[in-house]
């Protein structure tokens, strides 16, 4: 694969900083107990074959989950959070012969893709790589993103069934060249096993672990490689990170104190409470938009690919009680339209402040995957705090 556009800056690096960057690595890694995060240190990812080159490495300015290590013979290597890689290259390109065994061969541009997670579908439609996927784990029915439910529609895009029952038959008749998982597909290593046994490499996304919405955005880039569509990736993102910057600047000068206060939840079936831990990229992007969220972390989970928490009504009614704002997370449960829809599920709610002064939201149920208008929800975000009422993302409740 021949790197060009945004992809084609080299950094040289001279033999004492490689060895550097290594010692660090070691050493920060050492014991940490905390989420998986990468260390930029290519000398220790680019070690995989002896007949590769080291190059330059994909200059990321948000991402924290994967790191990309260019090769002066053409490929690159993708390392993502868990330790995973994947030699991407293109098939005219000779595979290294002493490749690592754990490093799995991409072969790009992919052109018969089985995507699983709803989320990662618009990094496909925003870098105008829909069409290099074939099977999708959702029906037509699931998609709330039109590109995706056109195509569903009109049988360029198949159901090959859900994440963690794959239709094996459908996707090796159909030459399958990759399976793109989200990180739930880690409960279920049989179903990776019986993929990778068939021929059919495996990615496994971790985009839902970045703590920043830019961060999640960002893996845009790894799709716009996977596809040949890296100017698109690059452009998609910039165009959202521009977003970010402006309202950066609008609520720099806020302090956190005069900040309202926002509650982000949804009330599962059982009448528990779901809430965002603390370093998730919604609490981000509720500071971004010059908010502050106001629910502590529950402390009960301590699943680093989980970014959720559950809790009592009991506790969340005590730690909400003076909260300015409550945003109903409508990806769970479904949207909801009045405080008295909100109010049937969780009458306790009714004393609370953003309740009595009518500040309560719900998000529409494309949300989630619309992962590439975060800068979008954002504003939102923004309009909502300052009595704002366009809205892309967001319901008022009435």
């Amino acid at each position: 694969m021949r790197t060009t556009g945004f992809f084609r800056t080299c950094r040289s690096v001279s033999c004492l900083l490689v060895f550097c960057l290594f010692l660090l690595t070691l050493l920060s890694g050492c014991g940490s107990g905390e989420e998986p995060v990468l260390e930029q240190a290519p000398s220790v990812r680019s070690g995989v074959s002896s007949e590769l080159t080291y190059d330059h490495s994909l200059d990321l300015g948000y991402a924290t989950r994967y790191a990309v290590d260019f090769f002066k013979e053409g490929g690159c290597l993708v390392t993502v959070a868990d330790d995973r890689q994947y030699y991407l290259a293109e098939k005219t390109d000779p595979v290294p012969k002493d490749l690592d065994a754990a490093v799995t061969v991409i072969h790009v541009p992919i052109r018969n893709g089985y995507l699983s997670g709803s989320g990662s579908m618009d990094y496909f439609v925003s870098c105008n790589g829909l069409d290099r996927l074939k099977f999708s784990a959702q029906q037509e029915s699931g998609w709330h993103l039109p590109e995706a439910a056109e195509a569903m529609h009109n049988g360029s895009l198949q159901f090959a069934g859900r994440y963690s029952a794959p239709d094996m038959e459908l996707l090796k008749t159909g030459k399958c060249d990759l399976a793109i998982q989200n990180t739930m597909i880690l409960h279920s290593p049989a179903v990776i096993e019986k993929l990778e046994g068939v021929g059919i490499p495996v990615f496994i996304d971790y985009a839902s672990l970045e703590t920043t919405p830019e961060g999640r955005m960002e893996w845009v880039k790894v799709y716009g490689l996977m596809t040949g569509r890296e100017k698109e990736a690059d452009l998609a993102f910039r165009q959202q990170e521009n977003e970010f910057k402006k309202l950066k600047k609008e609520t720099a000068d806020r302090p956190e104190g005069e900040r309202p206060t926002v509650a982000f939840f949804n009330v599962n079936s059982n009448g528990t409470v779901s809430v965002r831990k603390g370093s998730d990229y919604i609490v981000s992007m509720i500071e971004l938009a010059g908010g502050q969220y106001h629910l502590p972390d529950a402390g009960e989970e301590n699943d680093v690919n989980r970014s959720t928490e559950t809790i009592s009504m009991e506790e969340f009614y005590k730690a909400s009680l003076d909260t300015d704002y409550f945003v109903w997370n409508s990806s769970v449960e479904g949207e909801r339209y009045t405080i008295e829809e909100l109010l049937k599920e969780a009458p306790i709610l009714a004393d609370c402040k953003a309740v009595k002064d009518g500040n309560v939201y719900s998000t529409t149920n494309d949300l989630y995957q619309h992962t590439m208008g975060q800068g979008t929800f954002v504003r939102d975000l923004h309009e909502m705090l300052t009595g704002g009422t366009d809205f892309s993302y967001l319901l008022k409740l009435k």
